[in-house]
């Protein structure tokens, strides 16, 4: 019995390992000005090795930029962050990404994440809490010294950039955006 008390207590320290910095990622409360420089800290990181990322975002009707989301997961994962969202060059609110999964996954990392707008409808859609990604929907992850072609399915385009961390997944799960005017 006293080693399945000490087996249960190393899992839920690893998990409340894994967990935590998604609680901590979380914010409370009205506009936060330091999300904002963290967007666009997180923007010029990305243009560092992709240039024409600027130009994507000049033709996109709008985008939003979640500048750190933190993944993590052992069999069930969750993931969480926030971003600022754009529509003609000027901000237009923020944006919470939440996300659970289930499956084959182990670990945790952190992530930028881009999501252009190819229209006004898209736009929309998200700013009405009506974008969900499932299983069905990918983001492409973006690799150094590629150029950005925009692909947009849905007049929707996704693509993230690898901060740190290490996941080994194989899961069903979805993101949830809520979206709330500045």
């Amino acid at each position: 019995m006293n080693q399945l008390t000490q087996q249960f207590k190393r899992t839920f320290f690893f998990m409340m390992c894994l967990i935590a910095p998604l609680a901590m990622n979380a914010q409370v409360g009205g506009w936060k000005p330091e999300l904002t420089k963290e967007a666009q800290a997180a923007i010029s990181e990305i243009e560092k090795d992709y240039p024409n990322l600027k130009d994507n975002i000049k033709k996109a009707y709008g985008y939003a930029i979640f500048p750190k989301i933190t993944k993590a997961g052992l069999g069930v994962g969750g993931a969480g962050g926030k971003g600022v969202v754009y529509q003609g060059g000027k901000i237009t609110g923020e944006a919470t990404m939440s996300q659970a999964s289930i499956g084959l996954q182990a670990g945790g990392q952190q992530y930028s994440e881009i999501i252009f707008f190819e229209n006004k409808e898209a736009y929309d859609h998200f700013t009405n809490g009506k974008l969900k990604f499932d299983g069905q929907a990918s983001a492409v992850a973006l690799e150094k010294g590629a150029s950005i072609d925009v692909a947009y399915k849905d007049g929707v385009a996704v693509y993230t950039k690898a901060i740190g961390g290490l996941m080994f997944e194989a899961s069903l799960g979805g993101q949830h955006f809520k979206f709330k005017a500045k």
